[in-house]
């Protein structure tokens, strides 16, 4: 039993860093420019169709497509700002979360149809030689892919912080973050950073598709899903906290996979929806989160 708990909680270690890296572009989009992407689920299901599609067309190693994935994204990322986003910088806040998120809301309809037109609507996913290679220690099996998945997740957080930190345009968008208004004034171009900050979340989310893209299946209508993942672990986590957002995706992969042990899959998605309500009523700040006002 206890070799079975375990693997079940290191399962939910490995899928709940996925959550954790898609949540984390879900909150600095949001964090930043104030704009509810409700179509970053799609954002990452084609993250993962152009990793399937660099894998299947050129035999590229699915680790090896992130950076054409990483482009990818950027582009869509950038695209989508200009086109749809660009015009709501200039609205009040509460104005900007609401046009925003019907604006989303369309988009994610319009990618579902275009991914099922290209892909239809079967599952894809990514077999390699070693997807069924794993590693095992004191009896948990730690498959390979997955395990580098984790790796990935890791790296690319600790390289968003560094880059928060160290760089110029991180700083910038912290101070953006801070109070906009007084970022203006010593010189920041809000427009750029909050296009920055929009191209940094699709490319987070298209990487994270790429590894579910690996681990798991990837079908047209997973966006929703993943959307409503992102913002369970968004507000578990925290806003403005990007480590507390990863962790609250691995929190939340280990209770649902503990809970599917315990009670049966039916209630896996239950226990994230009562935990998205019980940090709502008990801590709106989230877990990691700093109280406002």
């Amino acid at each position: 039993m206890l070799i079975s708990l375990a693997q079940n909680v290191v399962s939910g270690i490995l899928v709940g860093a996925l959550y954790g890296l898609a949540a984390v572009g879900l909150s600095l989009t949001f964090g930043v420019t104030k704009f509810l992407n409700v179509a970053h689920g799609e954002l990452l299901m084609l993250g993962g169709y152009a990793s399937f599609w660099a894998f299947t067309t050129l035999g590229m190693d699915p680790f090896l497509t992130l950076p054409s994935t990483i482009v990818f994204m950027v582009l869509i990322g950038a695209l989508l700002y200009k086109l749809l986003f660009s015009r709501m910088v200039k609205l009040t806040e509460d104005v900007k979360v609401k046009n925003t998120m019907l604006i989303a809301f369309g988009l994610s309809l319009i990618l579902q149809n275009v991914a099922l037109r290209l892909w239809t609507a079967d599952d894809r996913s990514i077999t390699t030689s070693y997807s069924g290679v794993a590693l095992s220690m004191l009896g948990v099996r730690l498959p390979v892919v997955r395990l580098a998945s984790l790796v990935v997740a890791f790296v690319c957080l600790m390289a968003l912080h560094l880059f928060l930190q160290r760089t110029y345009t991180g700083k910038a968008i912290r101070a953006t973050v801070e109070d906009w208004a007084a970022a203006t004034l010593v010189g920041i171009d809000i427009h750029k950073v909050y296009l920055e900050s929009f191209i940094l979340g699709a490319l987070l989310a298209g990487v994270a598709g790429a590894l579910v893209s690996v681990g798991y299946s990837i079908v047209p209508t997973m966006g929703l899903e993943w959307t409503l993942i992102a913002l369970v672990v968004m507000v578990l986590g925290g806003l403005g906290s990007i480590m507390g957002t990863f962790v609250g995706g691995i929190i939340l992969g280990v209770t649902q996979s503990v809970t599917s042990y315990f009670a049966g899959g039916t209630y896996r998605e239950v226990v994230g929806l009562l935990i998205f309500l019980l940090v709502l009523v008990f801590r709106p700040q989230g877990l990691f989160g700093t109280k406002q006002g």
